[in-house]
């Protein structure tokens, strides 16, 4: 037994938090999210006023909370965090926010009530691949945990209005991610956790099937064994878990971002 690997410490024991209120589950989803916008920066998904996150208010289902126009994602601070209706109305606040990511994110939380949080942002490799309006491959073990899950949006290829914005979330179907045409990448979960570990790994699925596209033809895994992978590894579970990795790192930077 003292050969075995060691296991993190802590790693079996962590789940997701139970609340005692909904103020307390509340307060923990916005300090998520601008903790989230804050990974985002660092990672380089920010770019002028363009992005936005929303994650559904534990108590209403039909407000939700969401990074104001204007802030940059390396500043954001938890007393920046809005809460907005689905017609994009200010509830609590007084920034407004980008009305377009808003009528497409009210348009999935509205279709999808399951989803507690939407995530996209303009990276780099995501709008890249996006000009394909084709899936990921699953060509290794991390794209594979998207395989079968990745909905392809063609049309509307742009949303100013509810119609549209509801042909968008219909696009969406029953999967978690969806690639809009020439747009990028948007990713769902059950936490912000989980919907922020979507789209920083899709990102990298992307730059990876860009990388390996370039140089030739890439193997594809098994069917079989990409669904097997993505059962492993792309779970609300698992996802939820990689995420605490990013959410120590943050935290250990400082953390004025909860003020």
């Amino acid at each position: 037994m003292a050969n075995m690997p060691r296991e993190p410490a802590g790693f079996r024991t962590r789940t997701p938090p139970v609340f005692e209120s909904p103020r307390d589950e509340r307060r923990h989803r916005i300090e998520r999210l601008a903790g989230t916008c804050r990974i985002f920066g660092q990672l380089g998904f920010s770019e002028g006023l363009l992005g936005h996150l929303t994650v559904r208010d534990p108590e209403d289902p039909h407000r939700f909370w969401a990074n104001p126009l204007g802030v940059s994602f390396k500043r954001i601070r938890v007393s920046d965090i809005v809460q907005v209706d689905h017609t994009g109305k200010l509830t609590y606040g007084d920034i407004p926010v980008n009305p377009v990511g808003v009528t497409l994110h009210a348009a999935v939380h509205q279709a999808r009530p399951e989803v507690v949080a939407v995530c996209h942002a303009h990276s780099v490799y995501g709008s890249a691949w996006s000009t394909f309006a084709r899936p990921v491959d699953p060509i290794t073990q991390d794209t594979a945990v998207f395989f079968e899950d990745q909905a392809i949006i063609t049309e509307p290829r742009l949303s100013f209005d509810a119609e549209t914005a509801a042909q968008f979330a219909a696009g969406f179907e029953d999967k978690r991610t969806a690639i809009q045409s020439g747009h990028g990448l948007f990713t769902t979960g059950l936490s912000v956790d989980e919907a922020a570990w979507r789209f920083i790994s899709l990102d990298k699925a992307c730059h990876v099937q860009l990388l390996a596209a370039a140089a030739g033809e890439p193997r594809r895994w098994p069917d079989d064994m990409a669904r097997g992978l993505k059962r492993a590894l792309g779970s609300p579970e698992f996802s939820w878990s990689s995420f605490q990795t990013l959410w120590d790192d943050l935290l250990a930077q400082g953390t004025d971002f909860l003020d």
